[in-house]
């Protein structure tokens, strides 16, 4: 896939159309389920900027005529979709609309509302689901 991205033979809406086809679902496969970080979520927005920036390649500056990185605001306006972030959080939100419609005795309905007993051991606690989709 690395050399049909990053060719200058392709037009880059078709370098688009590879990259949200292809290379965005296997990257957010089971993304409804994830706890991220914000060290997770700044590693996924740069790593979509590498892409993005090989995908588009580099732009001629007008005023020196030397070539140049996009920064990241370019490369927003030029790609005009959401950001790996974005769809990763609405797609929780949609996930977590589609569980709490669900009838009673289903075990992830239970989960979700349920407060486990006991005490949560010593340390930082974990990330956990819910606090993902509570604001």
């Amino acid at each position: 896939m690395q050399n049909l991205l990053f060719s200058s033979l392709l037009s880059k809406n078709l370098k688009i159309k590879i990259y949200r086809t292809i290379i965005l679902p296997v990257v957010l496969y089971g993304c409804n389920t994830w706890s991220l970080t914000l060290r997770e979520k700044l590693r996924l927005r740069v790593s979509e900027y590498k892409v993005l920036r090989r995908m588009f390649g580099p732009k001629k500056d007008e005023v020196t005529g030397e070539w140049r990185k996009l920064n990241n605001e370019e490369l927003n306006d030029m790609y005009c979709s959401p950001n790996i972030v974005r769809v990763i959080k609405s797609r929780t939100m949609r996930w977590a609309g589609h569980v709490a419609r669900m009838e009673e005795k289903r075990g992830l309905y239970r989960i979700l509302l349920e407060k486990i007993e006991g005490n949560r051991s010593l340390g930082r606690h974990r990330r956990r689901w819910e606090n993902n989709i509570n604001p």
